[in-house]
């Protein structure tokens, strides 16, 4: 469980780190901001979680951890 939640933080920076190199201000209509940002929270999420648990099945079926 531990590798789990430490696995989540490091994912979790990586997925901030690459998604602040994404524009997506040209995406969005303007004056739609508040819909902006819980797009781009909800995709952050979404991410994060996918990354993870993709990679712990890879660990698990490998038997890394």
């Amino acid at each position: 469980m531990l590798g789990k939640l430490l696995l989540y933080a490091f994912v979790t920076v990586v997925v901030i780190w690459a998604m602040d190199a994404v524009n997506i201000n040209q995406i969005f209509k303007k004056n739609h901001v508040i819909q902006a940002r819980v797009f781009y929270f909800l995709l952050g999420l979404s991410l994060i979680y996918l990354v993870t648990n993709f990679l712990m099945d890879l660990f698990i079926s490998s038997k890394i951890f």
